[in-house]
């Protein structure tokens, strides 16, 4: 088992607040989150929807490298971007959806095929598994 860690310090109410991310396993880097900046315009902040976007897309491509791997046909190359759609529901803000788009070169395999694996890794990729409340959706094609 490992286990990765991140940690935010916030000051400030929602509305004025900020605060800093930093991922501490790794080290690579430290970020400013704003509320603002999360349910507005970016202006050179991320946010826990753009992290997540990230680990999906990482994930997802390993995931769909590790099957296609599995089934004698490795890519060459896979490029995987996600879309993670914040805004109100309800009451209160929630991830509303999130599009995987990604474009992969396997030699040697049919499209039909290609597409039935490109489902099970977003179906069994585990931050696909972690968001199960999610609404996600694929756009997986042979480049």
């Amino acid at each position: 088992m490992t286990e990765r860690r991140a940690t935010t310090v916030w000051s400030g109410d929602l509305a004025r607040g900020a605060g800093e991310v930093s991922l501490d396993t790794s080290k690579a880097a430290s970020f400013t989150v704003s509320f603002p900046s999360r349910a507005q315009e970016a202006n050179g902040q991320t946010s826990p929807e753009e992290l997540i976007a990230a680990a999906h897309s990482s994930c997802y491509s390993m995931q769909l490298s590790g099957l296609l791997g599995a089934n004698g046909t490795p890519l060459e190359r896979i490029e995987t971007s996600a879309v993670v759609s914040f805004g109100k529901k309800g009451d209160g803000f929630a991830i509303l959806g999130i599009v995987l788009r990604a474009r992969a070169s396997v030699p040697g395999l049919a499209a039909e095929q290609f597409a039935e694996i490109a489902e099970t890794a977003k179906r069994i990729c585990p931050v696909s598994a972690a968001l199960t409340g999610t609404e996600i959706t694929l756009d997986a094609a042979l480049a």
